[in-house]
């Protein structure tokens, strides 16, 4: 329950900071806080066992027959990146509480950070694939929300929106993959995947699974070609970005990689694309982050260089190669997010990142640039710093891998670090020199523990450079051997190897990168330049942004070529497929057969004949009389309702009988905001030809449309169910595995409960969206006015005006006897609701009927009186539907059972005799209060602006909707 609990506290967490008022950076920043602790200190006790070489999993039943549960797993790998996760959060959310403004809206910035840490958190402890892709969908998400969260300016949304459609792309590939995966292995857990290597190895569809989760992998790390979006995503506050882009976001893209190092390594595919995409990126980024003027950009860069040389070690598949990819991440993370919350400060204190107006600051700042320094020299490769370390691992990897007569890779790894010390050299000049007077803002000193995060840090890189072996060595190998396991090599982290070819490499490129920085500043104008040289031609955002255009121009031409904004070809269009996909698919003659069954019955023929009287009845008074029209519509409803019991299905007829009663009444309600329709012949005009053409073909395509799918309806409904078939399947197991003998209430609350669930939902979120948009829309107040005139007159008989009889129901006196059907209904819904699991009803049926007996009561005692006595909170009964159904499903997962799975206790009561209470009697009674609370919601939002609309006065404007008419 450790594991569960690190997965959910960061969520609930960014819950309630969603919830807290504005301006309180204090609270905020504590319960972020508070969160990032539980979460460190959990991993921290959890290393007891993950130390030991174990691996601490917990498992919940989701979808066994599937392979698809949800499962949590920490090995040594997954400890290493929590802690990254969860360390460097916390320090963030230290150093957010000093940098963001009061003037932020700061509950929703600490409510993503949280849910972004949770999601991260999901991908490295997932075990099992599909679960990991949800999680990595959901850093997209959340990291979309940190990136663009001002979203005022221009550049966040364009940043926010170029991040999420890369890696969301590479996201789809990267679900393609692991499915490819998990059906070579034979299973998507993770154990049996990472124990699969020679089988999925050998397999044909080794390459396109490759292929398909390294662009995963690649998108989400920024490797080359699809590297441009990082830098844009700098548009973020600087907190977002030490945390995304040092220990996070970028860092998911190489865990995948280390991940399924033993399942996909090993093959000259997997170097050439992994090793390839590496090299260009570190090369690529390492030369463009030279010439870069925004402190920001010169370390997006720099971290796209990083990420490079991870990729490379990664992709070389040596163990050794693996133990030094680990080692860096580990070590980038730390002097990364210092340089970060570095840069933070100085845009703080000063009011520009930009390295063109930025100089002395050493003056203003003594203490934060020297961190600054200490951490670019870790970045640059430095001895006694922890970069110098990983790097000279690094060097001595591309050496093995070239072997004496390829010196390609090793060239290339010192290109790579002669670059990175020419970019830390230009970040750290920015200290030295006069101090600049044309700054935005005087520079000082940050608040104490705003630099804090930025001390432990650098003291962490000085701690690692030192004692490696003393203070990391440890956690280093027990990462190694959860992903090397037996082929883990034997290595030394001392900080002196002696004199060898990977010295030479690290002093060639410290040497190198001073002269080339030096021979730069005096040949080129780092200054004044916006180009990069050699590679200013090559514009990743162009190229995506002209992809988008493309895009965006061929949908609207296929738009224009396929749709219309009318809807009538629409919906002639839609008839059409609907007529001739079945006759494609079926053969028209086998439909005949449904009569084979049966007898001919001429009552039931008759009712068929008086179900299509009304339908054509409905079309045709549609255009002049709407009210009539739905009548007959309502007409026809009954007579499906009638169908269906005939045919031996009551649930469906009484859920057809109930649905019918309340669209019907909400329909009517909706009417008054439809424009008013003047037939042909009131204006003495007659249609044209044209007209009665498109008439007679619309009717003809509705017809035939109809007759097809009733006789495909009649002919599935009257079909003999056949043994060993679906139909055969519900109806022998539903009483023996479901606990009830109502075949079509077990299979909607206990087989397919899944499904009922979403729908559900989506019921509910209808209902939402209705009474949201009936609050911002209102209908014209003059459809039924009352003259003003007449509006205060009273009524001597009455003794109340219009509006009042109106409000308050007065005028409909039987409504006063009527009201005694409340509770006469409200009897029948319960009998149907107890009565469901068994025989015909549930909780779909009492819901409407239910929601009908309300509906009697707004229709004759008006909507005063009911909201006076019934006091009906709409909202509640939905949050209670859903967490009455979602709770089902959580209690069968709490006794080790699958998502919602159903049983059944026998319990023997005094006087009353053994009942038993299935858990599905809970799960039904959240869809029955879903489906009252949805209904109400409608109906009072439409009997609200109704009545409202009654009361105004000829001419006048109904007021805007404030949210508190409806409960």
């Amino acid at each position: 329950m450790l594991l569960l609990s690190l997965i959910l506290v960061p969520f609930v967490g960014s819950a309630i900071a969603a919830l807290m008022p504005a301006n309180a950076r204090n609270r905020e920043a504590w319960l972020a806080g508070g969160v990032a602790l539980f979460g460190l200190l959990t991993t921290l006790f959890l290393y007891a066992q993950t130390g030991s070489g174990e691996a601490v999993r917990f498992h919940a039943t989701w979808l066994p027959g599937y392979g698809l549960d949800f499962m949590l797993r920490m090995d040594g790998l997954a400890w290493l990146f929590a802690m990254l996760i969860l360390g460097i959060g916390l320090l963030v959310v230290i150093y957010a509480r000093y940098y963001m403004s009061p003037a932020d809206p700061v509950p929703r910035f600490f409510s993503f950070l949280l849910a972004f840490m949770g999601s991260m958190l999901g991908v490295v402890l997932s075990g099992n694939l599909i679960q990991l892709v949800i999680f990595w969908e959901l850093t997209s998400v959340t990291s979309f929300l940190l990136i663009g969260y001002w979203h005022h300016r221009a550049d966040a949304r364009r940043g926010a929106r170029m991040a999420f459609t890369v890696t969301a792309t590479g996201g789809l590939c990267l679900l393609v993959g692991v499915l490819l995966l998990g059906h070579i292995a034979g299973s998507y857990s993770l154990d049996v995947v990472l124990a699969s290597g020679d089988v999925v190895r050998e397999h044909p569809w080794y390459l396109p699974t490759l292929v398909l989760i390294a662009l995963g992998a690649l998108t989400k790390s920024a490797q080359f070609p699809f590297h441009f979006w990082l830098p844009h995503a700098m548009a973020a506050p600087t907190p977002v970005s030490a945390f995304l882009h040092s220990a996070t976001m970028v860092k998911a893209g190489v865990f995948l990689l280390m991940r399924l190092w033993p399942t996909l390594s090993g093959t000259p595919e997997w170097t050439w694309i992994i090793a390839g995409a590496g090299l260009c990126t570190l090369l690529i980024g390492a030369f463009v982050a030279i010439f870069q003027h925004d402190l920001k950009g010169l370390l997006a860069y720099s971290t796209i260089s990083h990420l490079g040389l991870i990729t490379v070690l990664l992709g070389i598949g040596s163990p050794l190669a693996v133990v030094a990819a680990i080692f860096h991440t580990l070590n980038h993370a730390t002097f990364k997010a210092s340089l970060f919350m570095a840069a933070g400060i100085i845009d703080h204190e000063s009011g520009t990142r930009d390295m063109r107006k930025l100089r002395g600051l050493y003056r203003a700042l003594p203490y934060t640039a020297t961190l600054a320094i200490v951490a670019s020299a870790a970045m640059a490769g430095v001895p006694l710093l922890n970069g110098f370390l990983s790097k000279e691992m690094f060097f001595a990897e591309t050496l093995l891998v070239g072997g004496p007569e390829n010196w390609g890779m090793s060239l290339a790894a010192i290109l790579m670090g002669i670059f990175s010390v020419a970019y830390s050299l230009r970040f750290i000049h920015v200290f030295f020199g006069p101090l600049a007077a044309d700054l935005p803002k005087a520079p000082h000193e940050p608040p104490r523990w705003m630099r804090f995060p930025v001390e432990f840090l650098v003291l962490c890189c000085l701690v690692v450079g030192v004692a490696p072996g003393w203070s990391v060595g440890r956690l280093l190998n027990n990462a190694v051997l959860s992903v090397l396991g037996a082929q883990a090599p034997e290595y030394d982290l001392a900080v002196w190897h002696g004199f060898n070819l990977p010295l030479l490499m690290s002093v060639l490129a410290l040497v190198g990168g001073v002269t080339f920085y030096t021979l730069l500043r005096r040949r080129y104008d780092l200054i004044h330049s916006d180009r990069v040289p050699l590679l200013h031609r090559f514009n990743g955002k162009e190229a995506y942004e002209s992809t988008m255009l493309r895009l965006t121009s061929t949908a609207a031409s296929l738009e224009t070529l396929l749709s219309t904004r009318r809807l009538q070809p629409q919906l002639v269009l839609m008839m059409v497929l609907l007529v001739a996909v079945p006759l494609l698919l079926v053969r028209p003659l086998s439909l005949l057969a449904f009569s084979s069954g049966g007898e001919f019955s001429p009552l039931f023929a008759g009712l068929w004949v008086i179900g299509c009287a009304c339908a054509i009845g409905a079309a045709w008074q549609a255009k002049y009389h709407r009210l009539a029209a739905l009548s007959l519509v309502g007409g026809t409803g009954i007579v499906t309702s009638m169908t269906f019991l005939w045919l031996s299905a009551p649930d469906l007829a009484l859920t057809q009988l109930m649905v019918e009663t309340v669209t019907t009444v909400l329909i009517l309600l909706g009417l008054r905001w439809l424009p008013a329709r003047i037939a042909p012949r009131e204006l003495n005009l007659r249609a044209p030809r044209s007209a009665w053409v498109r008439r007679s073909r619309d009717m003809a395509i509705a017809v035939s449309a109809g007759l097809g799918m009733s006789a495909l309806s009649y002919a599935v409904l009257v079909r003999p169910a056949s043994p060993g078939g679906i139909s055969d399947f519900f109806l022998t197991r539903a009483l023996s595995e479901g606990g009830g003998s109502n075949v079509v209430n077990v299979l909607l609350v206990d087989f397919r409960s899944f499904d009922t669930l979403g729908e559900i939902a989506v019921l509910a979120i209808v209902a939402l969206t209705v009474y949201a948009l009936l609050r911002r829309f209102r209908p014209a107040p003059e459809s039924v006015p009352i003259p003003a005139q007449q509006a205060n007159s009273v009524d001597p008989a009455a003794g109340q005006t219009p509006a009042q009889q109106v409000e308050s129901g007065y005028l409909q006196v039987p409504s006063v006897y009527l009201r005694l059907l409340f509770p006469i209904m409200l009897v029948i819904a319960a009998y149907f609701f107890l009565r469901g699991h068994n025989l015909p009803g549930g909780g779909f049926v009492a819901g409407l009927t239910f929601a009908v007996a309300i509906i009697v009561q707004y229709m004759l005692a008006g909507t005063a009186w009911v909201e006076t006595h019934l006091r009906l909170q709409s909202n509640r009964w939905i949050a209670f539907g859903l967490i009455a159904a979602c709770a089902t499903g959580l209690g069968a997962w709490a006794f080790g059972h699958p998502f919602l799975t159903s049983h059944t206790a026998h319990v023997t009561l005094p006087l009353v005799g053994e009942i038993h209470l299935p858990s599905a009697f809970v799960f039904d009674l959240g869809v029955f209060a879903v489906v009252v609370g949805a209904t109400i919601l409608i109906l009072v939002a439409l009997a609200h602006q109704s009545v409202r609309s009654h009361r105004l006065p000829a001419g006048s404007v109904p007021p805007r909707a404030t949210g508190k008419e409806i409960k």
